[in-house]
């Protein structure tokens, strides 16, 4: 049921603007009257048959195309999207949500919407180490074929955008319009992440930021995706919400521990005894989501053919088999240049070229003094 015209988009946004009514309430009233423009046409009679909200049914009947006027102007701007909940780019996944948004508001690449997602997430103030994973977890993930999906805060957030957008792609869903960005030293970072992945807001544009926003912005994080990553979190951490927003969504949550010393790392262990699943490296989530994957991809299948094969990603993603063998040499300990000759046919000139290789992509780490662990 395709609803692109402007008319309908104009009937949409007054829906989502009038009080009281909200996207279960919207729905109900979709599921008698079968349309946003139906809904504004019918009497109040009808509307008050159907036990919509007084407030609402005022609202709606003097309600006029000016009053939606900005989000309208909004919409019409480059790579600006307003996908509603008959959409075919609307989220697979997000649709199964008791109460998921009727809209989704979308600066950027709308196609990544219909792409398995991964949400990353955990503290504002993570360690160093902290941080290292997220970016390489993503980093290593979004180049598998997963859209990394984190909510643009701060610390793993922010990580986990950055090493997506090395190769890969991800997506932001903001607690506020998008026409605002928060926080402001992410400015930058939402504009690159909006030219190579996408911002995403159920919020209309002008919204300023409130503190109620945030569990509904962690709910539409783990709503869009297939599984939860919580990196770094204390006891009290926002994304212990987002996680338990996904285990009430039936998604997979994964954690990855931490010193007993860690104050970060309470909250995951707190996860994992409740049964998340203790990660300690990215093809740990591969593993666990292959099944997932191929029930997403069969119900999109029925829908689209968009769909992005993560095992394909996976063959493209893969060395060379010359950059394989010495990478099976190389562990989690330190070893030195010396120990790869004796251990591989390769000359002291190639293994130093195909360490720098190996290093910028992420598969090991200068550990000092010649020697070299895998990450």
């Amino acid at each position: 049921m395709p609803n692109s015209t402007p008319q309908a988009l104009e009937a949409w946004l007054l829906l989502v603007k009038a009080p009281q009514l909200g996207p279960v309430g919207i729905r109900h009233l979709l599921e008698h009257l079968e349309s946003p423009e139906r809904i504004i046409s019918a009497s109040p009679a009808t509307l008050r048959e159907l036990k919509t909200p007084s407030v609402a049914i005022r609202w709606l009947k003097k309600a006029r195309a000016k009053d939606v006027a900005y989000e309208l102007l909004w919409s019409k701007k480059k790579h600006h999207h307003v996908v509603n909940l008959f959409d075919e780019d609307y989220p697979y996944l997000l649709r199964e949500l008791h109460a998921a948004p009727v809209l989704l508001f979308v600066n950027g690449n709308i196609n990544l919407l219909k792409h398995p997602q991964l949400a990353i997430v955990g503290s504002r103030n993570p360690t160093h180490a902290g941080k290292q994973i997220a970016f390489e977890f993503a980093k290593y993930l979004s180049q598998c074929g997963l859209v990394i999906n984190s909510g643009l805060a701060q610390g793993i957030d922010g990580e986990s955008h950055k090493g997506a957008l090395i190769k890969g792609k991800t997506i932001a869903v903001c607690a506020t319009g998008l026409d605002r960005v928060y926080p402001n030293q992410h400015l930058k970072l939402a504009e690159k992440i909006s030219q190579q992945g996408a911002l995403v807001s159920e919020f209309l544009p002008g919204t300023e930021l409130h503190k109620a926003f945030f569990p509904r912005r962690n709910r539409l994080i783990s709503g869009l995706s297939i599984g939860t990553l919580v990196v770094e979190a204390s006891i009290r951490s926002g994304s212990l919400i987002t996680a338990q927003y996904a285990l009430e969504q039936g998604r997979e949550v994964f954690a990855i521990p931490g010193s007993i010393h860690n104050p970060m790392a309470k909250g995951c262990h707190k996860l994992i005894q409740q049964g998340a699943k203790l990660v300690e490296k990215a093809d740990d989530i591969l593993d666990e989501l292959q099944s997932h994957l191929q029930h997403l991809k069969q119900a999109l299948d029925s829908t689209s053919k968009t769909t992005v094969s993560i095992s394909q990603k996976l063959e493209q993603s893969n060395l060379d088999s010359g950059y394989q063998d010495l990478l099976e040499v190389i562990s989690y300990n330190p070893i030195s240049i010396d120990e790869l000759i004796e251990n591989t046919n390769f000359k002291a000139d190639q293994i130093s070229s195909m360490l720098l290789i190996l290093e910028l992509e992420g598969f090991i780490s200068n550990a000092g003094s010649g020697r070299y662990t895998r990450t």
